[in-house]
């Protein structure tokens, strides 16, 4: 998927507290034979802040 112009989407760690908590729950899932198709898209959007911001030119 490729945004549109104008379009921005940011992608970044969030703060340290809640990556571990991602974390942990990622492993816990794994642990206890979750799906890794489930547990690894769902660690990953817990540790990841996902921003999508629109803008447009003033014409």
């Amino acid at each position: 998927m490729v945004p549109r112009t104008g379009v921005t989407v940011d992608i970044c760690l969030r703060d340290v507290p809640i990556a571990l908590i991602g974390t942990a729950g990622g492993a816990l899932a794994f642990w206890a034979d979750v799906p890794a198709e489930i547990a690894a898209p769902v660690a990953l959007l817990i540790v990841v802040d996902i921003r999508v911001r629109r803008w447009r030119r003033r014409t």
